[in-house]
């Protein structure tokens, strides 16, 4: 039971992790660096602050990773055994292979635009005229990509609370005997 434990709150708090800041520099740190003074102090703001988020991210991705891996060979008869488990963890899957290839896409995107620092910039994914062409088509799609993120991983944190709802005693036994006696 434990090790259970260990594992879901891997799982939840990089999750949360990976949602929340991800959620937080759209809503916020990207709008926020256009108040600098400067096209080019906005570049700079947002750079920074999505410089100073991608290892903490990392971290909570992997953290959620190891939990989920943990999780599922810690219920790995209620995978066989119980009906709609392995629908769940299917679905769980899907979602976390989406919002991986989002995230690394985001990044590959960031990192185009955080390699000139201090790009004149409207925000942190709204290109100037003075923005440079490829930085300005990673942000256009950096607009976008900022809210898929969340929304994903938003969609796993729902879908993580379907699935803690299918361990609890009642829909065990339920979720078995829906199995042995269809």
């Amino acid at each position: 039971m434990a090790r259970n434990t260990v594992f879901r709150s891997l799982h939840d708090l990089g999750l949360s992790t990976w949602f929340g800041g991800t959620l937080a520099n759209a809503v916020a740190l990207n709008p926020a660096a256009a108040a600098a003074d400067t096209d080019a102090g906005s570049g700079a703001v947002a750079n920074v602050g999505w410089d100073r988020w991608t290892p903490v991210n990392a971290a909570a991705i992997g953290a959620h990773l190891i939990g989920s891996a943990g999780l599922i060979a810690g219920n790995s008869s209620r995978l066989a055994n119980q009906e709609g488990v392995a629908t769940m963890a299917v679905a769980k899957t899907a979602l976390t292979v989406a919002a991986l290839a989002v995230t690394a896409r985001s990044r590959a995107l960031g990192r185009t635009v955080s390699e000139h620092t201090a790009v004149p910039v409207q925000s942190g994914a709204r290109p100037s005229d003075a923005t440079p062409p490829a930085v300005a088509a990673a942000q256009k799609q950096l607009a976008l990509l900022q809210w898929v993120v969340p929304a994903l991983t938003g969609a796993l944190v729902v879908v993580s609370s379907f699935a803690g709802e299918q361990q609890r005693p009642s829909e065990v036994r339920k979720g078995i005997a829906h199995r042995l006696l269809p």
